[in-house]
């Protein structure tokens, strides 16, 4: 009887972690105000590309001008955090951007037309550490005294920019004039369906790993490229740094789409979310350990690693 009672308690144990564990890992998300609609509202900056307009938003002056695009965030954020998810919040992380000054790299001189060299977008990522950016598109229809909201809210991994879930439709007319409250009750028929899609994808990603994009270049000064042999066996350099993938891949998956003396290019490159200390792992610092493997014996190759965006990294042979 003893044994017996032993053996459901240790099988009550092992599901009630089992469960502590899924629960414990949820996608973060961050809810930010389309592209689209920040144009069509006014909520832009503009400059001059070498001789092309360039438009992007300008997240800060839509919190400071739109005092809906708070309260709507703040709903949905408000919804999702209802279902378990957590969330990162969007007005935050553009305080901390400009106290770290990463809002410089946002911003240039109109007169002196000088290029961005990152997207408003990309910085918040980086900022705000998201799994999953929620990319909120509203317009508010009126007819006569009512008023009704259309949306289209897209679940984006933010390491590919691969959309993952969606949501879009019309909510009922309503005489309520607030627009979170017109937004919250056409988005809620849709948000179990939304959030079981998100949910999926992280737990793809737990299972097989999140997808980066790994480039290798080099520096025209260089004298080697990646048909040179090392080793006893004369291996290329393009197959050592394959096999280093296949090792260091969750399930060894990756693929070259690419590969010439100068330049490889691996796509859908698995890495897993954390380490073994229970830590996130992001492109950066994953592609940096293969740029510390390929200065370090027998190759001595100096590099200078690159990053833009979350999930897209380049190492650049032959140098910093």
């Amino acid at each position: 009887m003893k044994t017996y009672t032993q053996k459901i308690l240790t099988i009550c144990f092992f599901l009630i972690g089992i469960l502590a564990f899924s629960q414990a890992k949820k996608p973060t998300l961050m809810v930010v105000p389309s592209d689209v609609w920040c144009i069509q509202n006014g909520y832009v900056l503009n400059f001059d590309d070498q001789g092309t307009m360039v438009q992007i938003p300008d997240y800060q002056k839509a919190f400071q001008q739109d005092t809906d695009v708070l309260l709507v965030i703040s709903q949905i954020n408000g919804m999702m955090a209802d279902r378990g998810f957590p969330l990162k919040n969007m007005e935050s992380a553009i305080k901390t951007l400009k106290s770290n000054s990463a809002e410089d790299n946002m911003r240039s001189s109109k007169d002196s037309g000088s290029s961005v060299s990152e997207s408003p977008i990309d910085a918040l990522k980086k900022v705000a550490k998201a799994d999953i950016i929620m990319q909120l598109t509203w317009v508010v229809n009126k007819t006569g005294p009512k008023k009704s909201i259309t949306f289209n809210l897209q679940g984006l991994d933010a390491y590919t920019d691969k959309q993952i879930a969606t949501a879009a439709g019309t909510g009922a007319p309503s005489f309520a004039a607030e627009t979170p409250v017109l937004l919250s009750e056409a988005v809620l028929a849709h948000m179990d369906k939304f959030t079981e899609r998100l949910q999926a994808h992280f737990d793809d990603m737990f299972a097989n790993g999140r997808e980066i994009i790994v480039k290798i270049q080099k520096w025209d000064d260089w004298d080697g490229d990646l048909e040179t042999e090392y080793g006893d066996d004369d291996e290329e350099l393009g197959y050592i740094i394959e096999d280093w993938l296949a090792d260091n891949t969750v399930k060894g998956r990756f693929s070259t789409t690419d590969m010439t003396e100068s330049m490889a290019l691996f796509e859908q490159v698995r890495i897993p979310l954390y380490n073994d200390k229970n830590r996130a792992i992001d492109a950066r610092r994953y592609t940096n350990e293969l740029s510390k493997f390929l200065k370090g014996e027998p190759y001595n190759i100096p590099n200078k690693l690159v990053m833009k965006g979350l999930g897209r990294a380049t190492i650049i042979l032959g140098g910093k």
